[in-house]
């Protein structure tokens, strides 16, 4: 039976909000084995096998451990751009780009990003989070002794955090104005999914995006619309026009649900 270890890498912090875990997997080399064979299981070529496990033949042994190239997706969050994507990942936006067939580089709020995972050192990797963990339980510890003497006091300002941050969230700063909102969908009669920008919404259902006029709200503007939330300026529609959008939803029964609405929308950047 061929056998496959995962090993998980410590949590990469990307553009100050979203967390996302790294995967990494280690093929043991049984008998009978080839590079080849290895690569056609795993979909990944016999270059990329050496490349990433730094070997200088393609003679491998039995017991052997090959780490395996992990593809995962990334979920792209309010504030996030290819660029900061890119290099918290340690890849390029150029990879970004051929990765997931973007001809722009523009990326919507809700869009998932495929990306595959560089070359990690497991062992160093392994021993940083160890060491990491150990700190964070004694710090932990630490931390609730303390706690126990202040809880009340930390209860107040915890309160008081989250209920500035949900004012912040329902009160964005930016140019807001009114605008009548309706809701489509890509799995339409006639639609192709892709909008006028090229974000691929058959791909990325969940993607925040709207269609605009552009002589009113500028393609690319990152907007937040009352009762949607956070979203992209990602497309266009012919009776979208003047104080007029369309926001996608993932299925026809949102859209039928969405209607016909009077939002306030704020272009945010």
């Amino acid at each position: 039976m061929k056998k496959l270890v995962v090993s998980f890498v410590a949590g990469i912090m990307i553009a100050g909000t979203a967390v996302t875990t790294v995967s990494a997997q280690e093929y043991e080399v049984e008998k009978g084995d080839s590079l080849w064979m290895i690569a056609n299981e795993n979909d990944i070529t016999v270059e990329e096998l050496i490349e990433l496990n730094d070997l200088n033949t393609s003679t491998i042994h039995p017991n052997q451990l090959l780490l395996i190239n992990h593809k995962e997706k990334y979920k792209v969050e309010k504030g996030d751009t290819l660029n900061a994507i890119a290099n918290n990942h340690d890849v390029t936006v150029s990879n970004l780009k051929d990765w997931n067939e973007l001809s722009t580089d523009l990326i919507v709020i809700g869009q998932e990003l495929l990306i595959q995972n560089s070359n990690v050192d497991q062992d160093n990797a392994s021993e940083s989070n160890t060491n990491e963990n150990t700190q964070t339980a004694e710090e932990t510890n630490t931390s609730n002794e303390s706690s126990s003497s202040a809880g009340s006091s930390s209860e107040a300002t915890a309160s008081s955090n989250e209920s500035a941050a949900s004012n912040s969230q329902e009160q964005p700063e930016g140019q807001t104005f009114s605008v009548t909102a309706t809701a489509y969908t890509a799995n339409c009669d006639g639609c192709s999914g892709i909008t006028s920008t090229g974000v691929d919404l058959n791909n990325n259902p969940d993607a925040k995006v709207i269609a605009v006029d552009p002589n009113v709200i500028p393609l690319g503007s990152e907007v937040y619309v009352e009762g949607y939330g956070y979203a992209t300026a990602a497309d266009v529609g012919g009776a979208i026009q003047g104080n007029k959008i369309d926001i996608h939803v993932p299925t026809k029964d949102e859209a039928y649900n969405w209607g016909v609405r009077t939002v306030d929308v704020t272009i945010v950047d």
